[in-house]
């Protein structure tokens, strides 16, 4: 399966200030040196997608040194890559003008791979996630487009993109942002938002950025998908049904915290904190990478053969980062009724 991951990472976050500024939002410190980025990253190389591309565009540069020397190491002796792209400089303005417009700037090099499922994915939220299995549920259903879902309070509605969907996943209805959001049939008090996640399949898609492009439209929440709705066949992804490896019986199931304001940042810090965090940080079997686990690969890399002795150099040898999760069943990790 040829999957290809664009990675969202280029909103200026102004609900964070003055955090973001000197950064952009994915290149935030979330806790124990790890960056809001590496989430998703580490989301998309535990499913064993090997070939990502990071669009940046708002204060770029400590994101891509972070790119550089956190996860490209990662990649240096297999055949995936991470690679970080700024705006194209042909374009007018030199600017992505909203989330569509960055991926259609990358439409020949989508081409050039020829993917079977092109995902498009935020960078800015704190969850852990299987994308294989969303990947399953896209190519059962035949789907153009996926997006990936959860339940939230129908009074923090209005700040999510926020799907209608009949009982076999299938989306009638995608309203970004609105006044009076659909409740979930069954029960006025929840709504079901979009994670900012999708998976398309790439002729769909190349041909919704086009005719996009023609119409004036930029943005896939605002533009492209309440219209593929409506002539495509686009699907929710229930996240409630995501299976991680190594969850703890303490953590909250199906944790997905978007941290676009200081209070939400501060308050998934705090879930990720105490003996038995609403969401544990550490899993040894779905793991979250970034700077210290960069700083050990390149401290095994840098040990000599005359100091290291033969079989330990071989048990030693770094995993390609998108073969390193473990998934087989261990007895830190109970059955969950799905």
């Amino acid at each position: 399966m040829n999957v290809v991951a664009l990675v969202l990472a280029g909103g200026e976050g102004t609900r964070l200030y003055p955090l973001t500024a000197e950064h952009a939002k994915p290149a935030l410190p979330f806790a124990n040196g790890y960056r809001i980025v590496d989430f998703v990253l580490s989301n998309l190389v535990n499913s064993k997608i090997s070939k990502i591309y990071v669009l940046a565009q708002y204060k770029p540069e400590s994101l891509m040194r972070h790119i550089a020397q956190a996860w490209a190491p990662w990649f240096a002796d297999g055949d995936g890559h991470i690679k970080t792209l700024l705006p194209r400089s042909n374009t007018l303005g030199g600017t992505y003008k909203g989330t569509a417009d960055a991926v259609y700037q990358y439409l020949d090099l989508l081409q050039a791979h020829s993917p079977d499922i092109v995902a498009v994915f935020a960078a800015d939220h704190i969850y852990r996630m299987d994308v294989r299995q969303m990947i399953a549920f896209h190519r059962e259903r035949h789907a153009d487009v996926t997006v990936s879902a959860v339940s939230v309070p129908i009074e923090k509605a209005s700040h999510f993109g926020i799907l209608t969907a009949d009982a076999d996943g299938r989306v009638r209805e995608f309203q970004e942002k609105p006044k009076r959001p659909n409740a979930v049939p069954g029960d006025a008090s929840r709504a079901f938002a979009s994670m900012g996640n999708y998976l398309f399949d790439p002729a769909a898609l190349e041909q919704m950025l086009e005719e996009a492009r023609v119409r004036g439209d930029t943005d896939f929440g605002r533009d492209i998908l309440p219209r593929a709705c409506r002539e495509r066949e686009v699907y929710a992804y229930d996240f409630a049904a995501n299976v991680v490896p190594g969850v703890q019986d303490f953590e909250e199931r199906a944790y997905w915290r978007d941290v676009g304001t200081l209070s939400a940042l501060a308050a998934a810090q705090q879930d990720a904190m105490g003996h038995r965090p609403r969401f544990n940080l550490w899993n040894r079997r779905w793991p979250i990478r970034g700077e210290h686990d960069a700083a050990l690969l390149a401290k095994i890399r840098g040990w000599s053969d005359r100091e290291v002795p033969e079989q330990v150099r071989s048990a030693e040898q770094p995993v390609r980062a998108w073969q390193a999760a473990r998934t087989d069943r261990r007895n830190d990790e109970r059955l969950h009724p799905s």
